[in-house]
């Protein structure tokens, strides 16, 4: 999985696991299938979307099969699926099949889903030149994979953690009394982190311009007024929107000129895809 340590890929899955197996295991797979048992299976997707996270899924079998499950990937991360679309067999010992089966697709299901919405993002506003952006409303512990499952996507990410960027929102604005002292602020302790400001008018974007920002977010700013920073910032910044988006303007918020668009719901609100195991 590019970008992706493999050392979330485990923490992720032996939690799932730990989660889902309890201090006695699989007792109802233990109790009516015989330990020889072997079988074959299909993950197959039941709805049209993007596939990500199938590696996850690989790996959840091979814990739980210690090794005796062989798994073949179909299609790759980022594929577009439609109904009745085979994307993996899984061959092994019954018991572990079914043991695995519920947490692997919980896992599959939800990346997909995030690839899925963020595809739908992308799309809405392919040739306008923006991107669209994750945010940090993603679910604790799945932040790495989640943001793996939007590149899948189509998308971009936004930072990884607290330390890896700074924001300036409108909190920080009033604590530090204004937005132009906040970004002095940061950029005189952090030097060499790259800084965002969140600005909620026309004027405090002119005001950080001036001062430097090289990236501003326009919070809940109507189009016209996205137009004028656009106007006012002739290239000298980039420009993120985020604030009252929806597949339904997306399209038009991107043809203000910004450079992208702040989608938390890519991560929050993702439908999951329904794939399915099929003896």
């Amino acid at each position: 999985m590019k970008g992706v340590d493999q050392a979330d890929v485990e923490r992720v899955v032996r939690a799932a696991l730990a989660e889902d197996l309890g201090p006695e295991g699989d007792i109802t797979t233990l109790a009516t299938v015989d330990p020889g048992s072997t079988a074959s299976a299909r993950l197959v997707s039941r709805q049209h979307g993007v596939a990500a996270g199938l590696p996850v899924a690989a790996y959840v079998f091979d814990v739980v099969g210690e090794g005796r499950v062989h798994v073949e990937l179909l299609v790759v991360d980022g594929d577009r699926v439609q109904p009745g679309d085979v994307l993996a067999t899984v061959t092994g010992p019954l018991r572990a099949l079914l043991t695995a089966e519920r947490t692997a697709l919980n896992l599959v299901g939800h990346l997909s889903g995030v690839a899925s919405l963020t595809r739908a993002w992308a799309d809405a506003v392919e040739g306008t030149g923006a991107r669209v952006r994750d945010t940090r409303k993603t679910m604790p512990g799945l932040r790495a994979l989640e943001k793996y499952a939007v590149r899948m996507g189509g998308g971009v990410n936004h930072r990884m953690s607290l330390s890896d960027a700074a924001l300036v929102k409108d909190n920080h604005v009033v604590a530090a009394g204004g937005v132009v002292p906040a970004f002095e602020r940061v950029r005189a302790q952090y030097p060499g982190v790259p800084l965002e400001i969140e600005v909620d008018t026309v004027e405090q974007a002119r005001e950080v311009i001036a001062a430097g920002a090289d990236l501003v977010l326009l919070d809940n700013m109507t189009p016209d007024a996205m137009r004028q920073v656009v106007t006012l910032t002739a290239g000298r910044a980039r420009l993120e929107a985020s604030g009252r988006l929806s597949l339904d303007n997306a399209r038009a918020v991107a043809e203000t000129g910004v450079d992208y668009l702040a989608v938390g719901a890519l991560t929050h609100s993702a439908p999951v895809l329904d794939i399915g195991l099929d003896m």
